[in-house]
C-alpha cells in the first residue's frame, strides 16, 4: 500500500493498483502540486463539506466520488460527478482491489463555508486490502484516515479493536480537531504501528510545533512511530 500526503487532508492511496485521492484541497503549502498535476484517481473520498476538503473535488468529476448520501447527492447535482457510491457509518463497500469502511468523525459539517447548510454527518475511512472481519487477519494491511475529529472512545472501541489498522493520519493541528496530545492519546486507542500527522500548519490557528506530537507518542503506552512527511513526499505500507 502506498500512502502519499499532498498536505492538509489531502492523501493518495494506492492499494494493489486501485488508487483513492481523499478530501482534495491543493491550496496548502505543503504540496506544490497542481490538482491537474495527480493522475485520475479511481476514487475519490469525501469526509466531509467543508471547502479545505472538498475545494478541488470539481478537477476529478470524471471518477467516482464517495461519502456519505446526502454528499455525494450534491456532488453529483451541483458539481458534476456521474458516479457514485453513497454509503454511510458502519458500511464496507468493496472499490477495485480495496474495502473501504465508513467511520463517524467528531466535527460540523457546513457546506463549504455556509455552516446553516448540513450536508451529512462528517466521517473518517479506514482502507484495507482485505475485508475486515471479527478475526485477527495479520496479513492484511489497513489505513485509517480520521478526518477532522476529536478524540472519541470509538478509536479504542470500535476501530482498533475490530478494524485494526496499521496506521492512521490524524488531525494534529488543534483548534478545530485534536491537537498533540490528544492525537497521541488516539494512537494509543487504535494500537497502530505508524502515526501520521495532518491538518496542519495550513493557516494560522492550526500552526504548531510538530515536535510536540513525536514527544507526546514518544511518552505514551504505545510503540507507534511518527512519521512527519513532506508534502508529497510516499510512505509504503
Amino acid at each position: 500500500m502506498e500512502l502519499t500526503w499532498h498536505g492538509h487532508s489531502t492523501w493518495h492511496v494506492d492499494v494493489d493498483g486501485t488508487t483513492f485521492l481523499i478530501d482534495p484541497f491543493f491550496s496548502n503549502p505543503h504540496t506544490e502540486r497542481k490538482p491537474t498535476d495527480i493522475k485520475k484517481p479511481d476514487y475519490v473520498l469525501l469526509t466531509h463539506a467543508h471547502a479545505d476538503h472538498i475545494g478541488d473535488a470539481d478537477v476529478f468529476t470524471d471518477t467516482t466520488v464517495v461519502g456519505v448520501p446526502e454528499m455525494t447527492g450534491y456532488m453529483e447535482s451541483e458539481v458534476g460527478f456521474t458516479e457514485s457510491i453513497g454509503m454511510n457509518i458502519g458500511g464496507t463497500v468493496e472499490c477495485g482491489d480495496a474495502y473501504v469502511t465508513m467511520h463517524r468523525a467528531d466535527h460540523t459539517n457546513g457546506l463549504e463555508t455556509d455552516y446553516e447548510y448540513s450536508i451529512g454527518v462528517p466521517t473518517g475511512y479506514i482502507i484495507s486490502d482485505n475485508k475486515p472481519t471479527r478475526t485477527a487477519d495479520t496479513d492484511s494491511t489497513s489505513f485509517y484516515h480520521a478526518g477532522d475529529t476529536g478524540l472519541m472512545s470509538e478509536m479504542k472501541d470500535v476501530i482498533g479493536t475490530y478494524l485494526e489498522p496499521d496506521a492512521a493520519a490524524l488531525p494534529t493541528g488543534d483548534h478545530f480537531t485534536m491537537g498533540p496530545t490528544q492525537a497521541a492519546i488516539a494512537a494509543e486507542w487504535l494500537d497502530v504501528d505508524h502515526v501520521f500527522p495532518m491538518h496542519y500548519d495550513t493557516f494560522g490557528p492550526i500552526e504548531i510545533d510538530i515536535n510536540e506530537l513525536v514527544e507526546e507518542v514518544g511518552s505514551g503506552d504505545t510503540d507507534a512511530t511518527v512519521h512527519v512527511l513532506d508534502g508529497d513526499e510516499t510512505f509504503i505500507l
